[in-house]
């Protein structure tokens, strides 16, 4: 059989089409552009140039046609539509962005992540072990990584790559690993929360760790204890956050340690020393930073500290008469707390609670003076008000109006010292922080949010999950009945009377 120039072109065309196709097809399938797909798509190309080359005479006849040329207008005109839609998806693409239409912003990085990755001086690697993609995680690291140019993100299946899973010491599927030089921290799997991948990001790029050391020898709360009284939900928390945690027994150790980066006082239920509180009270004269949480009927012996800091702390208890406690549970002498001072510490506290089972005010002793710098951080609400002490068999607690509320709990206080910042912070409260309250309400937040105040860490505030708010709508018995007859009888009754008075109009 004899062909034309114009058959040889169109068979030659077909195939170099099909040999295009062939070896793209081939390289998606294999995710790697080898040798032979190469050779393929290479001879492809050169078939497609060969056969416009021999067929040119024909393609001038064909596009000399009237029909031909109203057939070229529209398949410009689509190709330029087609071209724009590309480039527009390719602009969203590299540029793109995301609208969070929630209230809390529950789909939204936080302001902290935001200036924590934004500001990265180092380069932070995120891989995700697994055979096929997260779609959340990736949308998520999508956010991350448009923050820094220091921050990369890669899937990687550990079957097909063993070497990189060995070398970032992957051992199950759906590991997630950060790597910042030598430097790795591990989430557990299926983890990837902003908390967690923040924190992470703050562990594996941050130089120095800090220490918080937590008194010990007067019946203080013990971070071992897993029970009712204890503080291993805290010290599990602050570890977390890159903190590391140890006791001090100030007799053993003559004072506070070189390298507490601050001091923990939690609920002593016994006296300390007078050579003890001279110890705390020469530490936090002169830089140091501390967090003394006292509870009520107690006397550890500390005035001179809290007088020095300008601060109250009274013998009483405080009675919450307001009712609210019973949103949770609580009786009245489990005070709410939703009103909170200017600080860093409860800047981010909108509309949410703190609960202190148990607790004492502590004020400012001397609101005309302006040295320390000091705060009154959680105040209780009107109905508040407060009593001597709290008698065992006591059922009834009478509305003293001499004591009324809005009574304070805790103060944040801060001066000059020795060319830096000492920092205080005093709560007539320890058991807010304890295992059974501090994953509640806010009661966490205010503990860590105060360790990082403390130890000058003021980016590590509230990077937190956000909770949904509840817009479950309750309805009573009378409504729900009314909302079914609506749905039941009214609704299609008018649909039917309407449909009957159109067809007897019409009639």
């Amino acid at each position: 059989m004899k062909w034309d120039r114009e058959e040889l072109a169109r068979f030659i065309g077909t195939t170099g089409i099909a040999m295009l196709v062939a070896g793209y097809l081939r390289y998606s399938i294999q995710g790697e552009l080898l040798t032979f797909s190469k050779v393929v798509l290479a001879i492809g190309a050169l078939s497609l140039v060969a056969s416009i080359v021999i067929g040119f005479a024909g393609i001038l006849r064909f596009f000399s046609k009237r029909s031909s040329q109203l057939g070229t207008n529209t398949t410009i005109l689509s190709v330029v539509v087609i071209a724009l839609l590309v480039i527009v998806n390719f602009v969203g693409f590299r540029h793109h962005k995301r609208f969070d239409l929630t209230t809390e912003k529950l789909y939204t990085l936080s302001d902290q992540t935001r200036q924590i990755v934004g500001g990265l001086q180092k380069d932070v690697t995120i891989v995700r072990f697994d055979k096929s993609p997260n779609a959340a995680l990736d949308d998520q690291m999508a956010e991350y990584t448009s923050l820094s140019r220091h921050l990369k993100f890669q899937n990687i299946d550990p079957q097909q790559k063993p070497e990189i899973a060995q070398q970032y010491g992957a051992t199950r599927m759906g590991d997630v690993i950060l790597a910042s030089g030598p430097r790795k921290e591990y989430l557990e799997t299926g983890a990837a929360s902003e908390e967690d991948i923040t924190g992470a990001i703050i562990k594996v790029t941050q130089d120095k760790v800090k220490t918080v050391c937590f008194v010990t020898g007067h019946g203080e709360k013990s971070l071992t204890d897993d029970g009712e009284n204890g503080y291993s939900h805290l010290d599990a928390g602050l570890k977390k956050e890159n903190y590391v945690t140890r006791t001090l027994n100030l007799v053993s150790e003559n004072g506070v340690a070189s390298g507490c980066s601050l001091v923990v006082i939690a609920g002593p239920t016994q006296q300390f020393f007078p050579q003890e509180a001279q110890m705390l009270e020469k530490y936090l004269g002169s830089t140091g930073k501390g967090l003394i949480l006292v509870d009520p009927q107690t006397d550890p012996k500390l005035g001179e500290i809290f007088q020095a800091w300008n601060t109250n702390v009274e013998d009483n208890v405080v009675i919450d008469a307001s009712g609210m406690g019973r949103l949770l549970g609580a009786g009245p002498a489990i005070p709410l707390v939703t009103t909170f001072g200017q600080s860093p510490i409860t800047r981010n506290f909108t509309n949410v609670m703190v609960f202190f089972p148990l607790a004492r005010t502590v004020s400012i002793a001397d609101k005309s003076k302006t040295d320390p710098q000091i705060v009154e951080l959680l105040k209780t609400s009107p109905q508040s008000f407060t009593v001597p002490n709290l008698k065992q068999g006591q059922n009834e607690l009478t509305f003293n109006p001499k004591t009324a509320g809005p009574l304070s709990l805790g103060v944040a206080a801060s001066h000059k010292a020795g060319g830096g910042e000492a920092r205080l912070v005093v709560i007539g409260n320890s058991a807010f922080a304890a295992n059974p309250y501090v994953g509640l309400q806010k009661n966490g937040d205010l503990f860590y949010n105060t360790i990082d105040w403390l130890a000058q860490d003021e980016n590590l505030i509230s990077i937190r999950p956000k909770s949904q708010t509840n817009r479950r709508v309750t309805l009573t018995e009378g409504q729900a009945s009314a909302l079914r007859w609506l749905d039941l009888f009214f609704l299609p009754g008018i649909v039917i009377f309407s449909g009957v008075y159109i067809w007897w109009k019409r009639r």
